[in-house]
């Protein structure tokens, strides 16, 4: 079972998102993510040790390699293809209640922003530790996020920007969201 789990963790590390895919060129040929989360799955692994044991490893370790400059962007945006692409296979029991969610978080990007990497990176990151996301997209002015929490009561909320000029709009609509939910978290 830890062989399959560890393999999962190494593809998405690494960027592996299935065995068409030619990326990393050190893994040509290989089962990915993809394949070797529905082996697991197949042999009777759970869904949270898919998961946790697999998939979030992964992130985690490519984490640490971009903190430490070892990787850049990019490989992190390929290991997060990867982890999405597990993901998919882990949703239906995410949705059928057989895996409880931890909760709910509602991110976007704030108004006036139409960059997504850092929204979706987070976002991924979020739903692989067992979140479901309630995703607003880009350009999400205060009264989107509202409306999202007053459809999701409990949830977090998370506001991302790229752009200087855009970042002031996460006070904004923190400032709006906290006038009319104070108990709500929110993160940027």
């Amino acid at each position: 079972m830890e062989d399959i789990l560890e393999k999962i963790a190494l593809c998405v590390e690494n960027g592996k998102i299935n065995a068409k895919s030619p990326y990393p060129p050190t893994m040509r040929g290989q089962d990915g993510a993809d394949e070797l989360t529905e082996q697991a799955l197949a042999q009777g692994i759970s869904p949270t040790d898919v998961l946790t044991k697999g998939l979030i490893v992964g992130m985690e370790k490519i984490g640490v390699r971009f903190r430490d400059n070892q990787v850049f962007v990019p490989q992190v945006l390929m290991s997060a293809k990867a982890m999405s692409t597990g993901m998919a296979h882990l949703n239906k029991y995410f949705n059928d209640g057989s895996v409880q969610r931890k909760g709910k978080f509602i991110i976007g990007t704030v108004e006036g922003d139409l960059h997504d990497i850092g929204k979706n990176l987070v976002k991924m990151m979020v739903e692989g530790n067992g979140y479901e996301i309630i995703d607003l997209g880009v350009d999400s002015n205060a009264d989107k996020f509202i409306a999202a929490i007053e459809a999701n009561p409990g949830a977090c909320v998370g506001m991302s920007a790229l752009l200087t000029t855009t970042m002031a709009n996460m006070k904004v609509i923190n400032k709006a969201i906290k006038e009319k939910h104070p108990e709500v978290k929110t993160f940027v």
